[in-house]
């Protein structure tokens, strides 16, 4: 027997190859099949079932490529109600792969369908589950809201997922091992851990979900409070892999094609178009063009691209690296923006060598900062989650999270503002959107929160407070 891990960093998503004896399980895969199938090939097994424990709304799955590709059935647990054949696993069902067995669990909460797979090694053992979004390490699957259950409350949900867990999965064996479908990152739960596999003990030990720290109500009350809306993206998702879509083959075909310049200018005189720069952050900075968004591919960029532009179908033109280009498309299918028009031919390089307008950001190192802030009084806006600035801020910053800004755009001054969120992704992002909305008199923060930390800044310059949502 064989399990493989694939985890997918920019969404904080775990996928798996199970491999016994000539044949094979994928469990959530992603929407790129290739691995599976070369997984398969170098294997000599036969992808004899793909499982999947929920309807995903944070990704798009590649079920339905690879069943299309493998001829292999895709199965779900009970309650789900896909537009596509499919088998329908009852609770405590039994799928035999190679010289082991793998049960569907039936482990609603997170969403009415949720399913955990309790894999039985060759001797009938216990020996893992792969819990999906039911049980992360150190954390839950918060209530999926997206689906907008009629009738059924985030507490009702929360309420449902606490029987799930201690009935269904604490009283498994101890040496079982966890395998979650996401990490640290993802906006599927709040506080997991960074690790990715861990046993049932370990977890009962630090996962108040597990350690008996809590009842029935407490539960509830802790894993609704401070819940996030979930972004825009997410229904659109859910309906997707209920529904069905487009190969990733397909999409490359008619996206990854150049534009050029005298077409490209064109198309960024519609407004209902998105220019998107996925260069890095210090290039952006440096020279960009006029309402361009930036969302870098070197960060979370399909999670922020699903943050800010919202709209799946929304016609985006890239602007990207030399070679980076096909990844940048695919990184969009991921989660669904499959409206890619292509990419600008020869990038800023050539668009500058051209003689094109060009803008740029406003940046000011930290201690040039910390030196202005000794001596004057100023606007800061301080971009992080709402989580980070409780922690630790400058007195007198304003905290606009940015997934909020343009929501709340209202409340930015139009005077000289200083901007920063961490470590220089993010401000560079959210200068991209006001610049777009016409703000223009801000300086970036290189560096970030962190790249103040490391000044002089005295330390009565800081505050905490109580973390309070907006």
């Amino acid at each position: 027997m064989q399990i493989d891990q694939i985890y997918t960093a920019c969404l904080s998503q775990a996928s798996y190859f199970v491999e016994s004896n000539g044949e094979a399980a994928v469990i959530d895969p992603i929407r790129e099949i290739d691995y599976y199938l070369n997984k398969a090939d170098r294997t000599k097994s036969k992808i004899k079932y793909i499982f999947q424990t929920h309807f995903h709304a944070d990704f798009v799955s590649g079920h339905l490529s690879l069943s299309k590709t493998t001829n292999s059935p895709i199965v779900y647990g009970p309650k789900a109600d896909p537009n596509y054949d499919c088998i329908i696993a009852e609770d405590r069902d039994y799928f035999d792969i190679g010289n082991i067995k793998i049960q569907f669990i039936h482990t609603p909460g997170h969403t009415l369908e949720s399913s955990s797979l309790l894999l039985f090694d060759e001797e009938g053992k216990q020996h893992s589950i792969f819990t999906g979004d039911t049980l992360f390490l150190g954390d839950v699957g918060i209530p999926d809201v997206a689906q907008r259950y009629k009738g059924l409350s985030k507490e009702k949900l929360a309420a449902i997922l606490y029987e799930s867990i201690n009935n269904k999965i604490k009283p498994l064996n101890d040496d079982i091992i966890i395998y979650p479908g996401h990490g640290a990152g993802s906006a599927c739960g709040k506080n997991m851990m960074k690790e990715t596999v861990d046993t049932l003990i370990n977890q009962k030990k630090v996962n108040y979900a597990l350690n008996g720290s809590c009842d029935k109500d407490e539960f509830v009350e802790k894993l609704i409070k401070n819940l996030p809306e979930p972004p825009a993206y997410f229904p659109a998702n859910v309906k997707l892999n209920q529904d069905g879509y487009d190969d990733v083959e397909d999409i490359l075909i008619r996206s990854d094609v150049p534009i050029s310049i005298d077409e490209f200018k064109n198309y960024i005189l519609d407004p209902s178009i998105i220019v998107l720069d996925t260069r890095s952050a210090t290039d952006y900075i440096k020279s960009h063009i006029k309402n361009s968004i930036f969302i870098g591919l070197d960060g979370r960029f399909a999670p922020w691209v699903g943050e800010i532009i919202k709209d799946i179908k929304t016609k985006i033109i890239l602007i990207c690296d030399r070679g980076r280009e096909k990844e940048a498309i695919t990184r969009l299918s991921r989660i669904g923006f499959d409206n890619c028009l292509g990419y600008l031919d020869g990038g800023m390089k050539k668009w500058i060598k051209k003689g094109n307008e060009i803008s740029k950001v406003n940046s000011i190192r930290p201690s040039e900062f910390t030196d202005i802030l000794k001596l004057n009084k100023v606007n800061i806006l301080d971009v992080r989650n709402i989580s980070e600035h409780a922690k630790k801020h400058i007195e007198g910053s304003i905290n606009i999270p940015l997934s909020k800004i343009e929501n709340r755009k209202n409340e930015i001054s139009n005077k000289e503002t200083f901007l920063h969120c961490a470590g220089g992704y993010r401000s560079v992002i959210a200068i991209s959107i006001l610049q777009k909305l016409g703000y223009k008199n801000f300086k970036n923060i290189e560096q970030g929160f962190n790249g103040i930390l490391e000044s002089d800044l005295n330390e009565n310059c800081y505050s905490s407070s109580q973390q309070v949502v907006l």
